[in-house]
């Protein structure tokens, strides 16, 4: 299966292509068009990562049906990510993988860990198997994106 954004040959069944993040899902027929928007406040008004401002470092839901706009405060040393209903961030959806992705507190921060899910966790469109997050890094798990907010 190939990427209709940049080429690259992708394992067929694959979800999200391997080297850019896109969704491969559009080839198919049955495939559904998903609008993604930032979640808005009561007034109507848009959220941008500068309007959240959090007392620890959170992780903001800025797309992924009824998630958006939801904020996961990281308070913990591990944070789980997956579609395992024990996940400390549940996404029931079959591009997250059971035992997605973990968020650990180090001395030098966060740092997401894959855990090698099958579509892979990507960091500001990067599939990555580790990295260190900073201010406004946006993550992709599955078909949801999340943003990294420190205080």
């Amino acid at each position: 299966m190939f990427c209709p954004s940049c080429g690259f040959r992708n394992s067929e069944g694959a979800g999200f292509c391997a080297r850019c993040g896109s969704t491969l899902l559009a080839d198919s027929p049955d495939a559904q068009t998903t609008i993604s928007y930032l979640p808005t406040s009561e007034e109507g008004e848009e959220l941008s990562p500068e309007r959240v401002t959090p007392e620890v470092p959170t992780l903001v839901m800025r797309s992924g049906g009824s998630h958006a706009g939801e904020t996961y405060p990281l308070t913990a040393a591990r944070t789980s990510i997956g579609r395992h209903p024990a996940a400390d961030i549940f996404l029931d959806d079959v591009t997250v993988s059971r035992n997605h992705a973990v968020i650990e507190r180090s001395e030098g921060g966060f740092v997401i860990v894959d855990e090698g899910s099958l579509n892979g966790t990507y960091v500001n469109r990067v599939r990555t198997e580790r990295h260190t997050l900073v201010d406004g890094d946006e993550l992709q798990v599955g078909k949801y994106k999340l943003t990294f907010i420190v205080p």
